[in-house]
């Protein structure tokens, strides 16, 4: 009796599962074959290649190059057999060349990278306006009374009347447009017609809300004026480095900056700290350098921005930065974490007569060799350079863009619809 009990059950056990393969709610393919499973779920050879595809304008190249090979006066766009070198000698100019490293990386093709460059408008998903606004202020208006800062402005007038007459800028409001925009005087006639574009940044210092902000911007790291320290390898590298505070810079400095001039007299006095008064000379940036490296930990006060290239140069220098700064922002900081080699001061703090330079004094030798050796675990991502390499400065800028284009179709689609000014901008 229990034996044919047991065999009717298993029966109709099987009659269901049977039913239930048939009529496709149950795969028993998953369960015994699972391996099977993952290879028929794995992407194909001929997967879409999930790199940033971005067009870049094919601008004439005094909007560009020009103002670098003066000597080649053509106005067709530049190539990568023409591509001139960056100018060797040409000082600090070379910490808002953010511009023309990010051009150059389109340039060059190479296979694996964080971005593409497309011929076709339609397959993109950005699009790179070449404007080196930034050098075009160094170059034209840098003494903004100057009869030439007229040529400054004519070229921005002239880009702004390209771009809007094309349809994918009159498609998207120029949202997905990218502006390297560094220096903080670039493209500052026309500035505020970049406010709903990628505009590629070192920080906010000078500009409301509404023009740039964190949301749809990209902080960008300033380009370092000194060699980077490629061999770095003492026996005890702490020991190694008998300056333990170093500053060598401009102290009187508009805005926030105006801590240097005080972080100077609170400074004076110790033989373990150098603050010195200086001017970027092609041998004060040599000197610079060597004080670096020489230091464990190297100032960065806000300048008349919250950032300067000095926290970069003290980077590829392996210091530890101390950063007096209470309105910076620092590019990549959603993938790299600055207080594992950085150390953070309030200005309210710094200024305390004694409190930095004890606070530095007490701090553990070994703390301090961690930090330095993720100095040079992490210098490289911000390293420029052409031809490009995965994972340096412009490749993790290129993702940052990638990273803000979501909130980019967010805020195109809602503009196609609404029917009143967008409410969220009043408040």
């Amino acid at each position: 009796m229990y034996r044919k009990v047991l065999l009717t059950f298993v029966f109709v056990i099987v009659l269901l599962l049977s039913y239930s393969i048939f009529i496709g709610n149950v795969d028993v393919r998953s369960y015994f074959f699972p391996h099977l499973m993952l290879s028929a779920s794995a992407p194909a050879p001929c997967a879409p290649d999930l790199s940033l595809r971005v067009f870049m304008y094919d601008l004439p190249r005094r909007f560009n190059v020009g103002m670098i090979d003066r000597r080649n006066t053509a106005e067709t766009p530049v190539t990568v057999e023409d591509w001139p070198p960056w100018p060797t000698n040409w000082g600090l100019k070379k910490q808002h060349s953010v511009e023309y490293w990010m051009m150059g990386s389109l340039l060059h093709d190479v296979e694996g990278r964080e971005v593409v460059r497309v011929s076709d408008p339609e397959l993109a998903n950005a699009f790179f306006v070449p404007f080196f606004s930034s050098l075009s202020f160094n170059t034209h208006g840098h003494n903004m009374k100057d009869p030439a800062t007229e040529t400054d402005r004519q070229l921005q007038v002239d880009l702004m009347e390209f771009l809007k007459k094309s349809k994918y800028w009159q498609r998207s409001g120029g949202r997905d447009h990218v502006f390297p925009v560094t220096h903080p005087n670039a493209f500052r006639f026309l500035r505020d017609q970049l406010n709903d574009s990628i505009q590629v940044v070192v920080d906010f210092g000078r500009y409301p809300k509404r023009m740039s902000n964190l949301n749809k911007d990209v902080v960008s790291p300033y380009v370092h004026v000194v060699e980077s320290f490629t061999v770095d390898e003492p026996q005890d590298p702490y020991e190694s480095r008998s300056t333990l505070l170093f500053f060598r810079g401009r102290t009187y400095r508009k805005d926030e900056g105006i801590v240097r001039v005080k972080l100077a007299k609170i400074l004076s006095g110790y033989d373990d700290v150098h603050y010195e008064r200086s001017v970027a000379t092609e041998e004060n940036i040599k000197l610079s350098s060597k004080g670096m490296r020489s230091s464990k930990f190297c100032l960065h006060p806000a300048g008349d921005t919250p950032s300067s290239c000095r926290l970069f140069d003290a980077i590829v220098s392996h210091c530890v930065p101390v950063i007096v700064s209470d309105q910076i922002e620092l590019p990549f900081e959603d993938e790299i974490d600055y207080s594992q080699f950085s150390i953070f001061f309030s200005t309210k703090e710094a200024l305390q007569p004694g409190y930095m330079v004890d606070q530095l004094r007490k701090f553990p030798k070994q703390k301090w060799t961690e930090m330095w050796k993720q100095l040079k675990n992490v210098s490289h991502h911000y390293e420029f350079q052409y031809p490009p390499k995965r994972e340096d400065a412009v490749s993790m800028l290129w993702r940052q863009v990638k990273y803000k284009l979501p909130g980019v179709s967010l805020s195109v689609h809602r503009s196609r619809r609404l029917k009143i000014p967008d409410w969220w901008l009043r408040k």
